[in-house]
């Protein structure tokens, strides 16, 4: 069951815009086509590098190699982000201790929730912003989940001491990298094992795909056959029709980045200024934003009905603009407020932006 690769050109010393353009792409042979093909099959003729379509696909390997590249290691492709999640957590082993934070992704919580109530595991919830107690609580610990900024707090862990303090205790590090992307940190470079990624928000960027995928360090060979073993015996694989058209999103992934986190940046310093704004939560750096607004679950709710550019809607890292009050899920955690909103800020015009929050704002009164 030997994966397929394609003849992606060198990427050695070149940077991370032109990683996204080039990576995965296949030779420069006359006649060949610039982009990466889009394989539609479920069957090989024998005595291949691919026995059967759920070990292997050219699209897949195109989308490997240009993710991989990016984030300095081996990538792998699943079906969703919780597919994504639920292999790398395949990791622990039966009865084993999982280190996660009290505010995270929450389908990773409900995830280690469900299996700790199985008694498959147990979870130790640490604060992730005080490291002396995350780093105490890696004893004898099988995995940490990390997070960084937080879904959907936007709070910033020490990854490099969380990672490092790890490593030295024997404690397998998995980092969820979505919000981030590869573009503003590269946690394998940290020391990191793993790193895990929806694909279905920055990576693909156009809210048209689901998609998940982990990314092992160069030297992690048992890990990266592991997750390999069970993508294809769980049947967590992905559409090639959807890999392929987040690959086609990771070649503009700097220039949508850039836009999102530039507008990101002025709409967080004038909601800091409404006066409808309690809190805003801004880590500096990407093209989240969150904030908590008003004194109650209906003025949260109010503002996103209010908004007519901006999406109400529940995801991120699409090209448009959206919002949404956290809460309404009843698995998000507890120590998120009920009137934080999180806004993933998108491509548009940020006058056009910020004259959609500040009327929706404004009707609160």
């Amino acid at each position: 069951m030997t994966a397929m690769t394609s003849t992606d050109e060198s990427t050695t010393g070149l940077r991370p815009a032109t990683r996204a353009v080039v990576a995965g792409r296949e030779g420069r042979e006359p006649g060949q086509q610039v982009g990466s093909p889009l394989v539609l099959t479920s069957t090989y003729a024998a005595d291949g590098p691919v026995n059967y379509a759920r070990n292997g696909n050219p699209t897949w390997s195109a989308f490997e190699e240009a993710l991989g590249s990016l984030e300095g290691g081996r990538a792998l492709v699943f079906g969703s982000g919780m597919a994504a999640v639920a292999a790398a957590l395949s990791l622990v082993p039966i009865g084993g201790v999982v280190v996660a934070p009290h505010s995270a992704y929450n389908g990773t919580l409900a995830t280690l929730k469900e299996r700790e109530k199985r008694g498959e595991l147990t979870v130790r919830t640490v604060e992730l912003t005080d490291t002396a107690a995350t780093v105490d609580a890696l004893a004898g610990a099988d995995l940490v989940w990390l997070e960084s900024p937080t879904n959907p707090l936007l709070e910033v862990a020490d990854l490099e001491a969380l990672v490092e303090a790890a490593r030295a205790a024997g404690v397998l590090s998995v980092v969820d990298n979505t919000f981030a992307t590869p573009l503003a940190q590269r946690p394998l470079e940290l020391g990191s094992d793993l790193v895990v990624h929806s694909v279905t928000k920055y990576l693909s960027g156009h809210s048209d795909v689901i998609l998940g995928a982990c990314v092992v360090r160069e030297d992690g060979d048992q890990i990266f056959t592991a997750l390999s073993g069970h993508r294809s015996l769980y049947g967590a694989i992905a559409g090639p029709l959807e890999t392929w058209l987040a690959l086609r999103g990771i070649r503009t992934l700097h220039l949508r980045l850039e836009r999102a986190s530039a507008n990101a940046a002025v709409l967080a310093t004038r909601l800091a200024d409404h006066p409808s704004v309690v809190t805003v939560r801004y880590p500096g750096v990407g093209a989240m934003v969150a904030f908590d607004v008003g004194a109650t679950v209906e003025d949260a709710e109010a503002v996103c009905a209010a908004v007519q550019v901006i999406s109400h809607s529940t995801s991120l890292g699409g090209v448009e603009t959206q919002i949404e009050r956290r809460r309404r899920w009843p698995n998000e955690p507890d120590v998120v407020p009920d009137n934080l909103l999180r806004l993933s800020v998108g491509i548009e015009d940020v006058e056009d932006l910020w004259t959609d929050l500040q009327r929706a704002l404004d009707s609160l009164g």
